[in-house]
């Protein structure tokens, strides 16, 4: 054998040598730290439990578009929209108002990511309503409508008025019989009021509303699960606890 030929065999064995010894050394690493993390769980008490995290259906329930009059217009009105019966809580239970305070405050409320070129209006009959206003506009605008027109009618706000005359307002908004401003009946109100109570009432408790996961409760919905591979071939229908967004985040 020459001597350039020992001179790489040094070589290749020293790289053998390397790679044994670093991949024992990192594999050693390893298994330590997966025993010292067993170690702590199997030694109660020697590391301080974490702090209680406030659970997803308290998340985020707190005004950020609307004032006190606005919020609680819109959660008498959404409370109609939904109302609680035998079925589970209404509306105003779920915190469907935060839901939609939170999304008019937000990039929807602004219509930001629409075209917002005329012509405004119908144009075609195809194409629907299309407000020059905005959304955040048009509700603030729809909830003043539904207080004016209560204190027209009852002499007191929409807030005070019974059940049966608060249907009747919203009837009345639903059938584009108030107007709401120059151009906007109160038609298209309502049909945001409507959608925007449904989006909170099965959003994720992240969003403001959903309150207690209680929405999907009702419909025994899952929620966010992070996995079904230890039932997804069971034939019976299995009712299993919501899990909220939330629940995943790092706390």
């Amino acid at each position: 054998m020459t001597e350039q030929q020992h001179d790489e065999q040094r070589q290749r064995n020293s790289r053998r040598r390397f790679l044994k010894y670093s991949g024992a050394a990192i594999g050693g690493a390893v298994v330590t730290g997966v025993i010292a993390g067993c170690t702590k769980d199997s030694n109660k008490g020697t590391t301080p439990a974490p702090a209680e995290t406030k659970p997803a259906a308290d998340y985020n329930e707190a005004p950020m578009f609307f004032n006190q009059s606005q919020l609680q217009i819109t959660e008498a009105a959404v409370e109609r929209i939904f109302p609680k019966d035998d079925n589970g809580p209404g509306a105003a239970e779920l915190a469907v108002a935060f839901y939609i305070d939170h999304q008019l405050a937000g990039q929807f409320g602004s219509n930001v990511r629409e075209y917002r070129i005329g012509p405004f209006g119908h144009a075609e009959a195809t194409q629907g309503d299309y407000a020059s206003i905005q959304r955040h506009e048009l509700f603030t605008m729809g909830l003043q409508a539904l207080d004016d027109e209560a204190n027209k009618k009852y002499n007191k706000g929409f807030i005070d008025v019974g059940d049966t005359e608060k249907d009747a307002i919203l009837t009345a908004m639903q059938k584009g019989e108030i107007q709401v401003v120059t151009g906007v009946t109160g038609r298209t109100f309502f049909n945001l009021l409507r959608s925007m109570t449904m989006e909170g009432v099965y959003c994720d408790p992240v969003y403001g509303g959903n309150k207690n996961m209680a929405g999907w409760k009702m419909k025994k919905y899952p929620g966010n699960q992070m996995s079904y591979t230890n039932m997804i071939e069971k034939d019976e229908f299995i009712v299993m606890e919501p899990r909220s967004l939330h629940d995943h985040f790092a706390h």
